[in-house]
Order: structure tokens, then sequence, then C-alpha cells
């Protein structure tokens, strides 16, 4: 086992590509079996259409997972390339070149990749045959012949590894910004204004940003019409979200500091506001994951609590029962689906908040040596993630409700139902899942900072100032 790969960070990047792979390699077992069955019942129509909206479902929610764990790996090894600045800078000054070493970077993220898509598809092939042998016996369903290892299964696998490997590259491109001069100076992450001065990111997204407001409006305007303005309106999506990624930098430290008056005013959470803005690149990478995950939550709950409110309004203002009983299910389901991307982006929250503590385990030496408790190192280190799920939360929620009602208005806009002149559809905010949507998050919050909190206090204030 070489070195890099036992170093902070790998081991949660291959839990998030084995999590991605098992759950493709999931929907895909799910969706044959489904067809087998629905195939094996005689004189049914439309089997093929059923069949294709299946397939196109599990796509998009494949397509969300890796988007999501594409986002989760880059900001990994973004944040491993900054603790080894000057390991780096140190391999340039005796004459490595920068393209070598995000080259030695972009393999071990293949390699990272290839163990845990190997792992997830071993696991989920796994799953996936004890689950349909536990539903036919538990649900009494008629026996179908379903291949449990077939080659289509491998598609998930190699679609996580190039995933993966594109993403370390992404994740490393700061190695073309790390100088030889740096080996003879601290290494640290850029300040905000440095990061506000980058003007092809910032341009990049805010153009993104632009185009996908536009997509959504587009894709609302042209929901009134057809139900296939979701189309334009998905893209709208994707490209807008992008654009906050890009300009996280840019969005998440004026928020944390807004955030930060909260906390009063003791040199505990002082200090905890002013780390959470002191390293903005880092912040925004733990910030960013948790906002996926909210607004994803969040999209898919106002979306299908908008269906509901127009179906029972196209039934007088009362759901049938039967028809209420599908659409929960359906619900349900959808949610259990959505929370593997919501997984996902918890793991990252938790691997760079692990890494952000182990990169600075001199300053967190220095503190207790001027005189912080464990019980305040520990606190600090708590109040920082907060900061970061606070202002997370609240701008998931945010996108969210904005996503979910722009897909809702772009599917059910044509809908001839709908009370009004106009073909508007209200947005309906679930007060139940935005709950648990902040409940889960707090306690992620919490159990997120149990490990970082054990590291930040376990070594010695001397033997942390010693390390180089």
């Amino acid at each position: 086992m070489t070195p890099w790969f036992r170093e902070t960070g790998m081991g949660a990047s291959i839990l998030v590509a084995a999590i991605s792979t098992a759950f493709g390699v999931l929907l895909l077992t799910a969706t044959e079996f489904i067809s087998a069955l629905i195939r094996s019942v005689p004189d049914i129509g439309e089997a093929g259409s059923v069949v294709a909206v299946l397939s196109i479902l599990g796509g998009v929610l494949l397509g969300l997972a890796v988007y999501v764990s594409a986002i989760v790996v880059a900001n990994t090894f973004a944040t491993i390339v900054a603790g080894r600045t000057r390991r780096i800078a140190l391999m340039r000054l005796i004459g490595a070149t920068a393209r070598r070493e995000r080259g030695v970077i972009a393999r071990q993220g293949l390699f990272v990749g290839g163990v845990g898509a190997f792992l997830g598809l071993v696991g989920g092939t796994a799953v996936g045959a004890i689950g349909i042998q536990l539903l036919t016996w538990s649900l009494a369903l008629p026996s179908v012949e379903v291949a449990i290892a077939r080659p289509v299964l491998l598609v998930p696998a190699v679609i996580v590894v190039l995933t993966t490997w594109a993403a370390a590259w992404v994740g490393s491109r700061r190695v073309l910004t790390v100088t030889p001069l740096q080996a003879l100076a601290g290494s640290g992450e850029p300040p905000h204004e440095e990061l506000v001065r980058r003007t092809g990111r910032n341009v990049a997204a805010i153009v993104l940003l632009a185009i996908g407001a536009a997509l959504l409006a587009l894709g609302v305007l042209v929901g009134a019409i057809t139900p296939l303005g979701v189309v334009i309106a998905f893209f709208g999506g994707v490209c807008s979200f992008t654009g906050v990624v890009l300009g996280a930098t840019l969005v998440v430290p004026p928020v944390l500091r807004l955030v930060g008056r909260a906390f009063g005013t003791s040199a505990t959470a002082r200090l905890a506001a002013s780390n959470a803005l002191r390293y903005p690149e880092r912040t925004s990478r733990m910030a960013i994951g948790v906002v996926i995950g909210v607004t994803l939550v969040t999209m898919f709950a106002v979306a299908l609590e908008t269906l509901k409110a127009v179906i029972g309004d196209a039934y007088g203002g009362e759901t049938p029962a039967d028809l209420a009983f599908a659409i929960d299910t359906f619900s349900s389901i959808m949610m259990a689906l959505i929370a593997v991307s919501a997984v996902i982006a918890g793991v990252g929250l938790v691997n760079l908040l692990v890494l952000g503590v182990v990169q600075r385990r001199r300053e967190l030496g220095l503190l207790r040596t001027l005189g912080l408790s464990n019980t305040q190192v520990r606190r600090m280190v708590l109040l920082e993630a907060a900061h970061i799920t606070i202002a997370s939360v609240a701008a998931g929620l945010v996108l969210g409700t904005v996503y979910g009602w722009a897909g809702a208005q772009s599917v059910l806009g044509s809908v001839p139902t709908v009370s009004g002149d106009l073909p508007i559809v209200a947005p309906a905010v679930p007060p139940g899942p935005i709950l648990a949507i902040i409940v889960a998050t707090a306690l992620l919050t919490f159990v997120a900072a149990v490990v970082p909190t054990r590291l930040a206090t376990r070594i010695a204030p001397v033997a942390a100032l010693a390390e180089v």
C-alpha cells in the first residue's frame, strides 16, 4: 500500500466512487426486474413505454449521483493539493514539471475511481440479487428470469472511473500555479481578495448563471404550452447550478460573515468565524456539497408536493385515496433514491472537515500553546462546521424551492385543470420534508465534526508545532 493511498481523504473518495457505482448497478437491476415483471403480465399494453420511462428516470438519477460524486471528488483532490503545496513546490525546485505533478495526482484519481468502482460493482450486484429474492418472496411476486450479472452493469462502473479520473484532474489544477519559491515559504490557500480577482472563473460563473436562469424562464414559458418544457428547464437547472458551484468562492464568504454574527462575540466564536473566512476555497468546497444535497431533496419535495396540489385541484380539492396512496408511495421511493446523492454530499463534508483539521495541525497546536483548552478547540471546530451548514442549508432550501417550482411549472403549466385564468402553478412547500432536511443536516454537522474535533486535540501542541 503506497503512502499516498493511506493519505487522509483517499478512503472517502473510494467510498464515494463505490456508492455511485453501486447506485447505478442497483438502478439497472431494479429496472430490469420491473421490466421483466411487466412483460410477464399477459395482455398488458404500452409495456415498452413504461420500460422506456423507467430507463430514462434511472439514467437521470444515475446522472445526478455521478454529478454530485464528481464535485465531491474534485473538491477532495483540490483540498489535498492545497495541503501538498509545499511538497509539490519542493519537487518543482528539484526539476519536476507542473504537468508531471498534476499527472501523478490524476493517476491517483484513476486508481481511486477504479478501486471504488470495483467495490461498488461487486456490492451493488450482490445487493441487487438479494433484493430481488427478498421482494419476490415477501410480496409473493411471480418468479421471473432476471440475469443478475450482465455486461451492461459495467456501464456505471466505467462512468464512475472516468468521472473520478476527470474530477481528480480538475481538482489538481492548482498544481499549475505552485512555484518553486513556495518550498521556502509557508503554504496556504489564497485569500478572498485574490479569489475575487480571478476574472476568468468568475466570468464563467456569471455567464452560466445567466444562461441557466434564461433557460429556466424559457422552460417555464414553454411549459404553459407543452410538458416538454421540463427538458429546457432541466438544462437550465444544470447550467445555473454549475455557475453556483464555480462562483461559490464569491458568494460563500459574505454569507458566512452574516451567519458568524449569530454566534456571539466570544473568543471561540470569533476564531471560528475568522477561520471560515480565512480559508474561502476550502470553506466553499465544504459548503457546496451540503448545498447540493439540500437542493436535490428540497427540489423533489417541492415538485412532488406541487404535483399533489395540482391533482387535488383537478378533483375539486380532494385527491382520491387510491391515487393519493400511489403518489405518496412514488414520492417515498423518489426521495429514497435522491437521498443517495445527499449521502454522497454528506461523505464529502465529513471528508473535507477531516482534511481541514489535518492540514491545520500546526495552527491548532499554536492555539493550544497560547492557552486554548481542548474544549475550546473542539467548540471552535464545531462552530466552523455549524457556520458552513447553516449557510449551506439556507442556500439549498432557496435553490431547491426555485428549481422544484420551475420543474413543476414546466411540466404542469399546460394542465387545463389548474385553478386561475393563467396556467401558473403555485409552489407547494411541504413542511415535513423541510423540517426533516434541517434536522438531518444538524445531525450531519454534529457527526461530521466528531472525528475532526478529536483529531484537533489528539496531538500534543509541541509535536504539532514541530511538524513541517
